[in-house]
């Protein structure tokens, strides 16, 4: 699918109960030619009500280390393993991801970053791999069809969890030197 036909699939969607409860539908937004992209696992209160990923605490925090690292948001893509907020902020079920993946693949497939940064446990095991423990793997690099694919804590544990902040800056120090040498490449 194209862009358009995409997106309007997307909010047609009712291949999972999360339909039902959303007051928007958060497709993803940025630049569709990025090298970078990232990816939660899905919208919060204030993305539900805007229809744009990371817009509260999370993306105001991800947009400050973005801007640390010298990369504007306007030069990535975000989006989510789903589109729709899951109730009080839980986890998505494996029904909501099963559903929600293979437009999440159809965006990344007419994206074709060079590098995707899974932002959270929820996003490296749907992504990277499903036994993927956040806390011992993130920064770690892995390559796969074509893309290099690494997590990094999700912003909102960094606002929970203050001192991994560390941790996740040595992760996108590693991010801003992955694309500077994918960048290079012919």
């Amino acid at each position: 699918m194209e862009w358009e036909e995409l997106e309007q699939a997307c909010q047609a969607c009712q291949r999972c109960s999360l339909y039902k409860t959303r007051n928007k539908l958060v497709f993803g937004g940025g630049n569709r030619d990025a090298s970078l992209m990232f990816i939660g696992e899905g919208p919060g209160r204030q993305e539900d009500a805007t229809g744009i990923p990371f817009v509260g605490k999370s993306g105001q925090l991800l947009d400050k280390i973005l801007a640390a690292i010298d990369v504007k948001r306007e030069d990535v893509y975000i989006g989510n393993i789903v589109k729709c907020r899951p109730p009080n902020n839980r986890d998505p079920r494996e029904d909501e991801k099963k559903a929600c993946l293979p437009y999440l693949r159809n965006q990344v497939h007419l994206i074709r970053p060079r590098i995707i940064v899974c932002l959270g446990r929820v996003a490296a095991q749907s992504i990277i791999s499903p036994d993927f423990k956040i806390t011992r793997q993130h920064g770690s690099w892995t390559e796969r069809k074509g893309y290099y694919l690494t997590a990094t804590y999700h912003p909102s544990a960094l606002l929970r969890v203050p001192s991994r902040k560390k941790e996740a800056w040595e992760d996108f120090k590693k991010i801003k030197e992955k694309l500077a040498s994918v960048q290079k490449e012919p």
